[in-house]
């Protein structure tokens, strides 16, 4: 089994923050770089200051050469998906294809109600996100692209270029059993788990593996990521990622803990060679 470990830094952060904590990414060793997309904080402090995710992305392209980058995980409620398919081709260009896609349904009440844009309920919601889904992956494949859906209609719509990348990884976030983890099992290259905690990871697990064989796919298609915020402590951060891994985590984030979020992503860096012992 191949491991793969990542550094995210929320936007609550500043640009010169972001800049060394990306190169310090780069240069540890790290596979991946994440960032995440919501237009206020979410820690219950909608004062603080957040930056934009797709054009964090972009610079997190220029400013690497070497480490895969994502957001973890874009709302597909805040922006049309022939425009998150086409923002998407961007940043895998300038990246040199190294574009990781999350995507997720969507689901912060307060951003969505103070900018005026529908939330929906999970059931419609999700309908939505698996429209846009199609209309992604139809954009970034076929020479043209027509959609007649509940929620998108999409006609003769050329999208060109293509990415670099043939396919680009695509995440999905969410742990919705029943109509959530159904759409990864279709779709997802890697899920990404959001639930309280890995004894809920394994069982949200266990069912993506009954849907991907109720749909004839191979279970172990679907690679499986978990985001950690690890305490101080090496040996009990060493005992959380081994849990994780022992649970079948193949992608293993680490949130960068704020404030001085570099000095904690240096803290993870110098405990990375334990980690990838695990596997």
């Amino acid at each position: 089994m191949t491991l793969r470990y990542g550094l995210k830094l929320s936007q609550r952060a500043s640009m010169a923050e972001y800049r060394e904590f990306w190169q310090l990414t780069e240069d540890a060793g790290f596979d991946h770089a994440w960032v995440m997309d919501h237009f206020a904080t979410i820690d219950h402090d909608e004062q603080g200051d957040i930056f934009e995710a797709w054009t964090l992305q972009a610079a997190m392209a220029v400013a690497t050469s070497r480490v895969r980058i994502g957001c973890m995980v874009s709302g597909n409620t805040y922006r049309h998906p022939a425009e998150i398919a086409k923002m998407a081709v961007t940043v895998d260009h300038l990246s040199g294809g190294r574009l990781e896609f999350g995507f997720g349904a969507g689901w912060n009440t307060y951003e969505h109600e103070a900018m005026g844009l529908e939330l929906g309920a999970p059931g419609p919601r999700l309908r939505r996100f698996e429209e846009a889904v199609t209309i992604v992956k139809s954009l970034w494949n076929d020479e043209r692209t027509t959609f007649a859906g509940e929620h998108y209609t999409i006609t003769d719509l050329v999208a060109e270029p293509k990415p670099v990348q043939q396919p680009v990884p695509f995440w999905i976030g969410g742990s919705g059993r029943r109509k959530t983890l159904r759409v990864v099992a279709e779709h997802a290259d890697v899920w990404n788990w959001t639930g309280p905690g890995l004894e809920d990871f394994s069982d949200a697990s266990a069912t993506l593996d009954a849907h991907c064989e109720t749909i004839g796919r191979d279970p172990g298609e679907v690679r499986r990521s978990v985001q950690l915020r690890l305490p101080d402590g090496e040996d009990t951060c060493l005992e959380i990622v081994a849990d994780a891994v022992h649970r079948g985590a193949t992608e293993i984030i680490f949130i960068a803990r704020t404030p001085n979020p570099v000095v904690d992503g240096e803290r993870l860096a110098a405990m990375l060679p334990r980690f990838r012992e695990l596997g």
